[in-house]
């Protein structure tokens, strides 16, 4: 399996080409009309556009609330039953790709060694790119004569995405089980065994585990802070909700096990989709297979400055747009391989994320416009508008009640009662989300396979399971 190979042998599940034709002129033709709308009657454009969009956010509000009442109401997951003493493990390839991280390798290479995987069962495979001799030679410093860890170089091409490493890397894995782990992840160390045992006693559907992540430096920053009730809601009560549904569920970037004849089936990663996780979670689904959370945790850094988090998430909602735009080229063929309640799961989750972010601030843009031109009833006095400005203001609301209360008590239960009161400014934090999604559309325009690089800083000392301690 070549780096192309998506691209060469299925071009229709590749974001190598980033819109069909359809796309681009469906597109084209709205944001005209749009832009005609406001200017020949913004009053009831606004209307229009609110009527339209409230039931996509209404669903998006809803799926909160459901994540809101599984986290609360459903028993813990319980552990799959202990495998046979007798059954031998099987080799597990664990794939680690890396850039400009030679700060990173000690850490790394420690948290490693802690999973607890027989050492002669594992294939460690630390993914390098050619030129980053710095990473290279600090692996090879702290590796040295380890069994089992081994050091791989992506030659040059483009686009220089993740992906396209790992898929350099992934006919070099030995192992029938594969996992994909960044730079600064510290595992729990009986994350493989939980792992193995959910496969070993589920069916073939089962195509891929997703293990929880969370964040260990919580108190860097007030960007942290929200960062880490967002990962808390989402991994903690939001996928659960979303596998509780029985939609199709997206990857996170790191922690995502699977079975190797899987990887090989699907084609594997699309080196230019730039969140190439939620992409095969969502190919995973529209072939047959199921994605399942599991019950362990994985820790990771987040960005604490607002300029290296701008820079994530703006990388992050281009990837979720690319995404959406590649399973939406042949919508009648989307519904028909997840279904009908997969195919609107798929629209709510991707669809919703987006344009929630997009139409958030023009929400108030246009309440401040109204108050700048001395209007300030903001609403329509009467008629069939006002049932779709008061819906659409009953929605806002909800969606910031729930919202606020999921990621307070999902706080409030991993990480403590003073993490969970930053939930209050979870407003500015949906803003700042905002600037990145319009941010993400001007790099789709402009670059869309640029790969905007997350700096990490690491952390000292010994492996903590709960960071707020």
């Amino acid at each position: 399996m070549w780096p192309d190979a998506l691209r060469v042998q299925a071009p229709h599940f590749s974001a190598a080409e980033p819109m069909a034709i359809w796309q681009r002129r469906l597109l084209a033709v709205l944001v005209t009309s749009i832009l005609i709308g406001m200017v020949v009657s913004p009053d009831l454009s606004a209307t229009l556009l609110m009527a339209v969009l409230t039931p996509i956010f209404l669903c998006v509000a809803f799926l909160r609330a459901t994540a809101l009442w599984v986290f609360t109401r459903m028993p813990p997951v319980a552990h799959a039953p202990a495998v046979p003493a007798a059954e031998p493990l099987p080799i597990y390839s664990i794939l680690v790709p890396l850039y400009a991280e030679a700060h990173m390798a000690g850490s790394l290479v420690a948290a490693l060694e802690r999973i607890d995987w027989p050492p002669d069962r594992r294939d460690f495979i630390f993914i390098t790119e050619t030129g980053d001799d710095a990473t290279r030679l600090a692996l090879e410093a702290v590796i040295g004569n380890r069994v089992g860890m081994r050091i791989i170089v992506v030659p040059p091409g483009n686009p220089r995405t993740k992906p396209r490493a790992l898929m350099y890397a992934l006919p070099h894995a030995i192992g029938e089980l594969v996992v994909v782990f960044d730079a600064e992840d510290e595992p729990e160390p009986g994350q493989l065994r939980e792992a193995f045992r959910r496969f070993y006693f589920s069916g073939p559907e089962l195509g891929c585990l997703q293990a929880r992540l969370n964040i260990y430096n919580v108190r860097a920053s007030l960007i942290t802070r929200q960062f880490t009730l967002e990962y808390t809601a989402l991994f903690d009560a939001l996928l659960p909700a979303v596998e509780h549904l029985r939609l199709p569920l997206p990857l996170g970037g790191t922690s995502n096990h699977f079975r190797r004849h899987v990887l090989d089936e699907c084609g594997g990663w699309d080196p230019y989709n730039v969140t190439e996780d939620a992409d095969l979670g969502f190919r995973l689904a529209r072939l047959g297979y199921r994605v399942a959370m599991l019950n362990s945790t994985t820790w990771e850094e987040a960005p604490p400055t607002i300029r290296g988090w701008t820079g994530q998430r703006s990388r992050w909602l281009k990837g979720w747009m690319q995404t959406t735009l590649v399973h939406l080229r042949d919508p009648a063929r989307l519904r028909s391989e997840l279904g009908t309640r997969g195919f609107l799961g798929f629209n709510i989750l991707m669809g919703g994320v987006i344009f929630s972010a997009l139409v958030h601030p023009l929400v108030y843009a246009y309440a401040l416009w109204k108050l700048a031109t001395g209007d300030l009833t903001l609403w329509p006095p009467d008629g069939w508008p006002a049932v779709f400005w008061w819906a659409g203001a009953a929605n806002l609301m909800v969606a910031y009640v729930v919202g606020i209360a999921l990621a307070m008590i999902c706080g409030w239960r991993r990480h403590g009662p003073r993490l969970a009161f930053h939930a209050l400014l979870l407003p500015i934090y949906w803003l700042m989300i905002s600037f990145a999604a319009y941010r993400a559309v001007f790099d789709l325009a402009r670059q869309p396979f640029h790969w905007r690089k997350t700096a990490h800083k690491g952390k000292a000392g010994a492996y903590r399971r709960n960071s707020s301690e």
